[in-house]
């Protein structure tokens, strides 16, 4: 069970154990912080009114294990951390499955992904994963329309796939008429959100890759995951060190329609 508000206590898989070295896009020279061992199922309700914040783990905490179900159907958003040496039989996905590789490498059939890639598997589709060495993964199931066919493959490494919007450099993933998706480098003390957030009203969720990002109170670390709802615009700003976060945003009402 998955409970609301800071620090909560998340439900965990059965899932194996690993650590693995991050990589760090070839643009960018600084170290990425290692992400707290563990994976964690993280709340995937979109109609819930409040805030959902989940910190990440704290250094020490103990580890959960990773695994991988065949035709899983729940909706839900994870961490995932596959141990070395991983590999898991031929599996399909009927409501898609979004994936961004944070540690490690990960493998699908023949085909590797280190750090950094992106990915986006239609409903319908399947696959083999697998991990040599290790990977922790940033996992999204059961949130794609079934009409979604694009298989989608970024190497958010490559200099090539990052954009210059105004001061800031932007990574486009995926984006429909339901959804955006992106990656976001803040430089230290900028804002997320320079404005309020457009309208029709849209809700936000976000993953701290790198650096830290200042909400309220909170001081997110790499690993930490927020969704905001509609309406719910507080001020999110860049650490010292400045930030890169993973955003998606979306109309409530037509991502589930979307979604029906």
């Amino acid at each position: 069970m998955c409970r609301q508000g800071v620090g909560a206590p998340l439900s965990e898989r059965s899932m194996q154990q690993a650590h693995a070295p991050p990589a760090e896009p070839a643009d960018n020279p600084d170290p990425v912080p290692k992400f707290p061992a563990g994976a964690r199922l993280l709340p995937h309700n979109r109609h819930a009114p409040q805030r959902q914040l989940f910190p990440a783990r704290q250094p020490g905490a103990a580890p959960a294990p990773v695994g991988c179900v065949a035709d899983e159907k729940a909706r839900a958003t994870s961490l995932v951390r596959y141990a070395p040496a991983s590999t898991f039989p031929s599996h399909n996905h009927p409501g898609g499955e979004e994936i961004l590789v944070l540690e490690g490498e990960f493998a699908e059939g023949d085909q590797r992904f280190p750090a950094g890639w992106y990915m986006r598997n239609p409903p319908g589709s399947s696959h083999q994963p697998a991990s040599a060495h290790g990977a922790l993964l940033f996992v999204k199931l059961w949130q794609m329309p079934a009409h979604n066919t694009a298989h989608v493959r970024v190497d958010t490494r490559d200099p090539a796939a990052w954009l210059t919007d105004g001061e800031r450099a932007v990574c486009p993933l995926y984006a429909d008429d339901a959804e955006q998706v992106a990656l976001h480098r803040l430089r230290p003390g900028e804002a997320l959100f320079s404005t309020a957030l457009p309208r029709p009203p849209v809700q936000a969720e976000l993953l701290v890759i790198s650096g830290t990002l200042r909400v309220d109170a909170e001081r997110l670390t790499p690993g930490s995951w927020l969704r905001l709802p509609a309406h719910d615009q507080p001020v999110l700003q860049a650490g010292d060190e400045g930030a890169t976060v993973y955003l998606k945003t979306g109309e409530p009402s037509r991502l589930e329609r979307e979604l029906a």
